[in-house]
């Protein structure tokens, strides 16, 4: 006799990261999506949520005069889990509990692995005006269907990923980013030299990259040259943009 499944947990936003001094009303938020992984119905990993952590301090303190809010959200569980798409039902319900809890706002989707691949998905959400996806775990051409790009219209989108990243294909996502351009020119996509999927070699850089983006997106302040440059730039040169090192150090991230 098999064991019964136990009922998913509901998805929930970790607290808001705060940082010292008076907090001005909110006026964006960025949702941070850990990894994951293909095929689990476990309980989510709490090291994959506390991997987020120190990005989502980061970016509160960079965006604290903005009105920035940061949440990293907790899935049901830690799996894609084929068509059910588990993670991407779990960031649009997260996009749909800060429009309950904060108003009409921008929302930035920022993921990590697989949730790199959630926050593509769950990009067309309408509170959604931008998107990061960090070492994106993306399906092979193998799969029956190919991840969608249309939604993404009118949105910025960012993709970052390491040339060595053995998890997830880092050409799997220049792909998409070639499939997102032509739906949607507002598409860019770094590339780290010689960097895993952790993005742990130039780390300083990835974070001064994010904090850009997300700054730039929901608020309307200038990105710095390369990453407008990328944004203006046709394919293939926009899509694999070298991610220098020491980017962001003259920016003051």
């Amino acid at each position: 006799m098999g064991q019964r499944a136990l009922p998913l947990p509901a998805p929930r936003l970790g607290r808001a990261v705060k940082t010292a001094g008076a907090q001005p009303a909110v006026s964006g938020v960025v949702l941070l999506l850990p990894d994951g992984e293909a095929d689990s119905r476990r309980r989510p990993s709490s090291l994959s949520y506390a991997l987020q952590l120190p990005l989502a301090r980061t970016l509160a303190r960079a965006g604290q005069d903005d009105g920035l809010a940061a949440h990293v959200v907790h899935y049901r569980c830690r799996g894609w889990n084929a068509t059910d798409a588990q993670l991407a039902a779990d960031a649009e319900w997260a996009v749909e509990e800060v429009v309950r809890r904060y108003g009409d706002i921008p929302v930035c989707l920022a993921g990590h692995g697989m949730g790199g691949r959630a926050a593509l998905r769950a990009g067309g959400h309408a509170a959604v005006n931008s998107v990061l996806a960090m070492s994106p775990w993306l399906p092979g051409e193998a799969s029956a269907e190919p991840e969608p790009v249309k939604h993404l219209l009118g949105r910025r989108v960012l993709l970052v990923h390491g040339t060595n990243d053995a998890r997830s294909d880092p050409e799997l996502s220049f792909r998409l980013a070639e499939r997102a351009k032509k739906a949607n020119r507002d598409t860019c996509r770094f590339e780290v030299h010689s960097d895993g999927h952790a993005l742990r070699q130039h780390r300083s850089e990835v974070v001064a990259l994010a904090t850009d983006f997300v700054r730039g997106s929901l608020f309307g302040r200038a990105y710095a040259r390369p990453v407008a440059d990328a944004l203006a730039a046709p394919p293939p040169l926009g899509l694999r943009m070298p991610l220098a090192a020491g980017f962001g150090r003259s920016l003051g991230s």
